[in-house]
């Protein structure tokens, strides 16, 4: 929603209900689908809209490709960075898309520019995959750079505690964001279990070994 008054990025989400149109007082719990079935490629990324955090589920869905050239599809992301992640994988992690169709899609119709839903994205590309799917109880708020480090990304406070809100048990972040120190004062601080992780390998390892 454009705002007169301050940036446009800033995000505002309504609903229309019998007596008109209200704001939507937390919409991080109207853009995680609520499943019943634990599936693969879908990962909860813990970003940040403007000011306001916010948690969104990641779909991804990578299948063998039957046409001559590999499809990348795209809707709510930039179609550059999902080819960046997808060239991460292969070099650092030894994965092969080169003959496999990769479809993203960021649900609620949102389109996201915060860097810090790499790790999400990433996550959810590697569920499908692998086809396992990720403990729907695990969130993410990293960048991911081209050498594979997981780099920390602005206002993780906010998001910890946007996680720890909607219930999540576990959020996976970038060393980087906390010392060693930082680390232990986040776990006594929120009733989150905060995981810090420095290379996209060491992600793999603690997700699907």
């Amino acid at each position: 929603m454009k705002n007169r008054f301050g940036s446009t990025n800033e995000l505002g989400i309504y609903e229309m209900t019998e007596a008109g149109m209200r704001p939507v007082s937390n919409p991080s719990e109207i853009l995680i689908t609520q499943k019943e079935d634990v599936l693969s490629g879908i990962a909860i990324a813990a970003t940040m809209e403007g000011m306001r955090p916010l948690l969104i589920e990641v779909q991804a869905l990578v299948t063998q490709s039957v046409y001559g050239t590999p499809q990348r599809t795209v809707s709510g992301f930039d179609l550059r960075r999902l080819q960046l992640l997808l060239a991460v994988l292969e070099k650092r992690g030894g994965f092969h898309f080169g003959m496999k169709d990769v479809f993203l899609n960021i649900a609620g119709g949102l389109k996201v520019e915060d860097p810090s839903i790499d790790l999400a994205v990433l996550c959810a590309l590697l569920s499908s995959y692998e086809d396992v799917p990720l403990n729907p109880q695990i969130c993410f708020a990293g960048e991911v750079g081209l050498s594979g480090e997981i780099r920390a990304v602005n206002r993780i406070d906010q998001r910890i505690a946007e996680a720890e809100k909607l219930g999540f048990e576990k959020i996976i972040i970038s060393k980087y964001n906390l010392g060693h120190k930082n680390e232990k004062k986040a776990q006594q601080k929120y009733n989150i279990e905060v995981v810090t992780m420095g290379k996209v390998e060491e992600l793999y390892q603690y997700l699907f070994q």
